[in-house]
């Protein structure tokens, strides 16, 4: 299998702008003073984004996956975001164990 030149680049490109990215937030967020509101804004932006991938196949599949997208949402207020993926796919697996789907 060969690579194209061009590909490898827009692929070393992509990653390097994500890891820059990502360092460029952890290193100033160090010189930021953060209040009530802007701490709580931040720790909202895992399960919305955990929302925000997981609504669109929730609401075009079956019941079961549509369930399980509600019991995420719910299990992403009170618990960590793993844990609210754990309660997602249990569920999800329990309905299709129970409806046949």
């Amino acid at each position: 299998m060969t690579m194209d030149p061009d590909t490898l680049a827009a692929i070393l490109a992509m990653a390097l702008a994500t890891v820059a990215t990502r360092l460029g937030g952890l290193v100033l967020i160090r010189f930021v003073k953060l209040g009530g509101r802007q701490r709580r804004a931040l720790e909202a932006i895992p399960p919305a984004v955990l929302m925000a991938v997981i609504a669109p196949t929730a609401f075009v599949t079956g019941p079961a996956e549509t369930a399980a997208a509600a019991a995420t949402a719910l299990a992403a207020m009170r618990l960590p975001l793993l844990a609210a993926v754990a309660v997602g796919v249990a569920t999800a697996a329990a309905l299709r164990a129970v409806i046949g789907a």
